[in-house]
């Protein structure tokens, strides 16, 4: 007859010793989030950042159509890879870039809230502007055609008013410039005009500022009726008494010594950073 063994029921049942390895499909820790989280060491925090730079580079691209250059929305995003692993407790057992990507894309909207706007536009304008984007192009996917104005505000819960104020806001989020130089449409219509009052007043204050080199002050009255009061070699010299040949002769005599003086002043002036 065979024995049987009897266990006591007074023993403790055995439990598997707990396993260290990440769970199947999993992608292990990387373990310098906890030394760096330990030590605060900076030189651990640059290599994490180095090696998940990656990462940054694919949130800005998801912003890359938005207008903004590419190198700047991915110093945004790097900004916030700064921040996220400034933050990131890996006792949670979560994978970093769980924890990364929607602090990055955080950053990334908070920069186009706050930073690309031209006009300064409120906050809750601002965010109606986003809302009603998005309603535009599900509605227009859904109608096949773009909705009116009615159509958004009801969708979106607001007045027609409201709604077509945040249409507007559009306009504020790309500034207009003033002066456009446009070689491709030369007849491209211009909102304002180069101020020529600017290089009159600066020849004005050089003028003045060489006419110390003439002694004579006939000369000197020469160039100021010329370049200051804008007259005509004619009418200089119906005003002085004397012939138009003379007054050209007199005035580029005088300018000759002046422009001399101009080049002495530039050779003696030192250059910029020097």
């Amino acid at each position: 007859m065979r024995d049987t063994v009897l266990v006591p029921s007074s023993a403790p049942a055995v439990s598997p010793a707990p396993s260290s390895a990440p769970a199947p499909g999993r992608t292990p820790l990387d373990p310098r989030f906890a030394e760096y989280r330990r030590t605060g060491d900076r030189r651990i925090r640059n290599a994490l950042i180095e090696d998940h730079r990656w990462l940054a580079t694919h949130c800005a691209r998801r912003f890359e159509r938005s207008g903004e250059p590419l190198d700047d929305l991915v110093q945004v995003a790097t900004l916030g890879l700064l921040k996220a692993i400034e933050r990131f407790d890996p006792a949670f057992g979560n994978a970093f870039s769980t924890f990364a990507v929607p602090t990055m894309t955080g950053e990334l909207r908070r920069h186009f809230r706050d930073r690309t706007w031209h006009v300064h536009v409120p906050r809750r304008a601002k965010d109606l502007y986003q809302t009603v984007t998005h309603v535009i192009d599900e509605l227009t996917q859904a109608l096949g055609r773009s909705p009116s104005v009615p159509e958004i505000a009801e969708h979106v819960g607001v007045s027609p008013e409201d709604a077509l104020e945040a249409l507007e806001v559009n306009t504020a989020y790309r500034g207009v410039p003033l002066l456009t130089d446009n070689e491709d449409d030369p007849d491209a219509e211009r909102y304002g005009a180069d101020d020529r009052g600017y290089d009159v007043a600066d020849t004005r204050m050089t003028v003045h500022s060489l006419l110390a080199v003439l002694s004579d002050e006939r000369e000197r009255a020469i160039v100021r009726m010329r370049f200051v009061d804008g007259m005509t070699q004619s009418q200089i010299g119906a005003r002085l008494g004397v012939s138009q040949v003379q007054v050209s002769r007199l005035l580029r005599t005088s300018l000759d010594r002046m422009r001399a003086q101009l080049v002495a002043r530039a050779a003696r002036q030192p250059l910029d950073g020097v």
